[in-house]
């Protein structure tokens, strides 16, 4: 669409700046008419009404009263506190009796005995002492495993060499051969053929090479179908590379 055809859109107005009012004071209307008849009752004559007091001089009066009758009872509050204090730090005395009578001796309360101290048995104190005697056992019985070991031993080496004294009292000694130093040992060349090698043959199961001749045969056709028979060799190679590829 071109410049020329778009619609026309007006511009908004600045909006004026705002005017100040004078602040209204929310202020409860029982009390603003108890203000007002105060004030009327104490101006006299013809200009009562045009002393009137405005809201604001109306908020400074309560305001004013206010604070005024805070401080009354802080004052007052202090006041009886500070009075409390000075009774509990005078003591009243009381006085003997009015009487010629000697005073009463009074019976002393019996004496209570000095507290003997107990030895306090702790848990992990009985513990620790368990664990010591737990601790000591276990040392004992491992000297003692390796003690008896220790004379196994020492019984089995002495019976071993008594049973070697008596089999050599029963065997009978005989003579060794002498060398022939006359005739020494000369080593000789061997006198067999050298290996000839000969062709492997692959150790193959037989279902496999039955198998692997069928799917050779139903591939074949023609009247050559058995001239193309494959040989044994034919058939491993065959099956090597299946498996090399599979």
């Amino acid at each position: 669409m071109p410049y020329f055809d778009r619609p026309f859109i007006p511009r908004r107005s600045k909006k004026q700046p705002t005017v100040p009012r004078e602040p209204k004071f929310c202020i409860p209307r029982h009390k603003t008419i108890k203000c007002c008849r105060m004030s009327c009752t104490d101006m006299s004559g013809p200009s009562r009404l045009q002393h009137l007091p405005s809201s604001v001089e109306k908020a400074e009066a309560l305001y004013q009263q206010r604070g005024q009758l805070k401080e009354e009872q802080l004052m007052k509050k202090i006041q009886k506190l500070v009075g409390e204090e000075e009774k509990l730090r005078m003591p009243i005395a009381q006085g003997l009796p009015w009487t010629t009578d000697e005073p009463k001796c009074l019976i002393k309360p019996p004496v209570k005995k000095n507290t003997i101290p107990i030895d306090l048995k702790l848990h992990s104190d009985i513990r620790a002492v368990e664990r010591a005697r737990f601790a000591h056992q276990v040392a004992e019985k491992g000297r003692l495993i390796k003690q008896y070991k220790m004379e196994r031993e020492r019984q089995q080496k002495l019976e071993e060499e008594e049973e070697i004294k008596r089999l050599r009292k029963e065997l009978i000694p005989k003579a060794q051969l002498m060398p022939y130093f006359d005739r020494p040992f000369v080593p000789r060349r061997s006198e067999k053929q050298p290996t000839v090698p000969r062709e492997p043959k692959f150790c193959i199961p037989r279902h496999k090479t039955i198998k692997c001749c069928r799917m050779s045969c139903n591939d074949m056709s023609g009247p050559s179908q058995l001239q193309h028979l494959p040989s044994s060799v034919e058939k491993a190679e065959a099956l090597y590379k299946n498996r090399i590829l599979q």
